[in-house]
C-alpha cells in the first residue's frame, strides 16, 4: 500500500500541476491538501467503529478499487505528450479540454500540423531519454535537488513522529486524530493565503521553522497541563502537514516538465527515509526523554532555511525543459529567459490556437 500510495500522490499532483493554468495552481495544489485532511477525519471515525484491524484494513482498502476504475478516464498531460512526441494524443486531449472550457471551435482549429510546428521550434533541447543524474547534472536543477532532499526528509520526519505519538497526550487516540486532522483546515487555508500572496518559499519556510519552535517548546510544557501540550502538538502537526502540501506543490513547480515527475519521485524517496527514521528517533526516547523533540524541532527548522535557499515560482508558468532552467537561473536577459523559449508553457502563446484551447 505505501509502494501504490507514493505513486498515486504523485502522479494525481503531477497532473493537476500539468494540465492547470498559472493562476489556478495554488487552489488546486491546496484541495488536494484538503482531500488528505478529510480522509485522516473519516479514518478516525471508520477506526472507531470497526475495531478488529482486519476488516478496518479492509474498509479503508476497498473503496481504491473504485478509484482504479474511474482513474483510466482521467485524461493524461499534454505537456508530456509533447515532450514524448505523442502529439496526436495531446491534440485530442487539448481538444477535450476546449470543448469542457466552451471552446470548442478554439480547439477544433488546434491541428497536429500546428502542434508539430510548436514541437520543432520549442522542443529541439530535449533529451531523448532521461535518467536519476539528470537531477544531478546541471547546477540549478543539482542545486534545487540537492535542496528538496532535506526538504522532504526532515519534513516528514518530523511530521510522522509527531502523528505517531499520539497517545502520549493522555487522550483516545481517535479524539487526539480527530484533533490533529482538524487542526489542518484552518492551517491549510493560511497556507493558500500566503502562497497566492506572499509566495511559496516564504510559507514553506516559516511552517517548517515554526513547526519546529512548537515541538522544542512542548519540551518546557509541565506534564500536569495535558490540554496546552496537546494543543502545541496539534498546531505544530498542522504547521508540517501544511507545508507539506506546500512542498508538494512548489517541487512540482521547480522541476521542468522534461524531469518533473522523475524529480518529485527522488525526492519523494528522502520522505519515505524520513518516516522510517521517525520510529528510531522515538525509539531514542527510551534513553533520553529530550532527544526525540529536539530532533524533530532541529530537522523542521533546518528544512525551513534550506528552502530560503530555492526559487520562488509564484505567478511563474512553469518551466519545460532543463535548458531554459538553466538560461533562467543563469539570469539571462528578460526578454531571452521569459520570451520565446522560456516557459513553452501552452497557456503563455500569445495568440497561438494553442492557447485559444484552454
Amino acid at each position: 500500500m505505501g509502494m501504490t500510495f507514493s505513486g498515486i500522490i504523485l502522479n494525481s499532483l503531477s497532473l493537476v500541476v500539468e494540465w492547470m493554468p498559472t493562476r489556478g495552481r495554488t487552489v488546486a495544489g491546496v484541495l488536494l491538501g484538503f482531500s488528505f485532511t478529510l480522509g485522516q477525519l473519516i479514518l478516525a471515525g471508520v477506526a472507531y467503529l470497526v475495531r478488529p484491524w482486519r476488516w478496518l484494513q479492509f474498509a479503508v482498502s476497498v473503496p481504491f478499487l473504485i478509484f482504479s476504475l474511474y482513474s483510466w478516464w482521467l485524461p493524461e498531460s499534454s505537456r508530456w505528450l509533447l515532450l514524448h512526441g505523442q502529439s496526436q494524443r495531446a491534440v485530442q486531449n487539448l481538444r477535450k479540454v476546449a470543448a469542457m472550457n466552451g471552446r470548442k471551435a478554439e480547439g477544433e482549429r488546434l491541428t497536429q500540423e500546428v502542434v508539430s510546428s510548436y514541437i520543432q521550434s520549442e522542443f529541439t533541447s530535449v533529451r531523448t531519454s532521461t535518467s536519476v543524474l539528470d537531477l544531478f547534472r546541471t547546477p540549478a536543477i543539482r542545486k534545487v535537488t540537492c535542496c528538496l532532499m532535506v526538504v522532504w526528509f526532515s519534513n516528514s520526519m518530523a511530521y510522522y513522529g509527531l502523528a505517531m505519538d499520539l497517545q502520549k497526550f493522555g487522550l483516545s487516540v481517535y479524539l487526539v486524530q480527530v484533533l490533529f486532522g482538524v487542526i489542518d483546515i484552518p492551517a491549510m487555508l493560511v497556507a493558500t493565503t500566503t502562497m497566492i500572496y506572499v509566495g511559496r518559499r516564504a510559507t514553506v519556510a516559516s511552517f517548517l521553522i515554526l513547526a519546529g519552535l512548537m515541538v522544542i517548546a512542548n519540551m518546557f510544557v509541565p506534564e500536569g497541563m495535558q490540554t496546552l501540550r496537546t494543543a502545541q502538538a496539534a498546531l505544530g502537526k498542522g504547521c508540517l502537514a501544511s507545508s507539506f502540501i506546500c512542498v508538494y506543490l512548489f517541487t512540482g513547480e521547480l522541476y521542468p516538465t522534461e524531469i518533473r515527475q522523475m524529480g518529485m519521485g527522488f525526492v519523494s524517496v528522502n520522505a519515505r527515509l524520513g518516516g522510517l527514521a521517525a520510529p528510531l528517533v522515538t525509539a531514542v526516547g527510551e534513553f533520553s526523554a529530550i532527544l526525540p523533540p529536539v530532533a524533530f524541532g532541529a530537522t523542521s527548522i533546518l528544512a525551513g532555511l534550506t528552502v530560503c535557499f530555492l526559487a520562488e515560482t509564484r505567478n511563474t508558468p512553469l518551466v519545460e525543459t532543463i535548458e531554459v532552467m538553466e538560461r533562467r537561473a543563469k539570469g539571462l536577459s528578460r526578454k531571452d529567459a521569459e520570451g520565446r523559449s522560456e516557459d513553452i508553457s501552452l497557456q503563455q502563446l500569445g495568440a497561438s490556437p494553442l492557447l485559444e484551447t484552454i
